[in-house]
């Protein structure tokens, strides 16, 4: 993609965002424009965004582009009824920064402004490392889109678990509008 596509580019995702009707989320996944190629951009492992090399320093720009993420088969876009940009995601695309316990059940705060509560359509999952046995979790936010939970935050679903006895030996779970999420075998995620 050329310089000054690249920037058209921008451009469209940036208005696009910004025409999203109320406080609610750009309806991407009624979006069908073509392919127009890659933008350089790179959410990394940590959640921050860059563009061409340099992060995206300013807060609102990154909440922008985030509601504009969609997740396909063939990876991460920025979409606009216009058109969809491949970026590369190195892990997930958001990170959970928060949880609260409320009368539902687990409430998610992500590094872009999502809120969620952990449950039917946005369930926890922990894969384990098996080289390093850690845990590395997330919480689905919307769309086929997840956010890493954050290790602080893990932390306090760990002290908040119960342990249940399973066929394969007592693990560590933790109960979020009627779902049970295993978090790992108990006795693993001691802090």
């Amino acid at each position: 993609m050329t310089e000054s596509s690249t920037s058209n580019g921008l451009d469209g995702v940036i208005a696009a965002a910004k025409q999203a009707p109320g406080r609610g989320l750009p309806p991407v996944h009624l979006w069908n424009p073509p392919h127009c190629g890659e933008i350089d951009i790179v959410i990394r492992k940590d959640g921050l965004w860059f563009h061409e090399g340099s992060p995206i320093g300013r807060e609102a720009l990154v909440r922008l582009f985030s509601t504009v993420l969609r997740k396909d088969p063939d990876g991460f876009h920025l979409v606009t009824p216009v058109e969809k940009m491949k970026i590369t995601v190195e892990d997930a695309p958001f990170i959970a920064v928060r949880v609260d316990r409320t009368d539902k059940g687990l409430t998610f705060l992500t590094n872009v402004g999502d809120e969620l509560t952990a449950g039917p359509d946005n369930a926890i999952r922990v894969e384990m490392d098996p080289v390093t046995g850690e845990p590395r979790p997330y919480v689905h936010v919307r769309r086929g889109l997840e956010a890493l939970i954050a290790r602080p935050v893990f932390y306090e679903l760990v002290e908040m678990a119960d342990e249940r006895d399973t066929p394969a030996g007592p693990e560590l779970g933790i109960l979020s509008d009627g779902v049970w999420f295993p978090l790992g075998p108990a006795g693993v995620h001691s802090l």
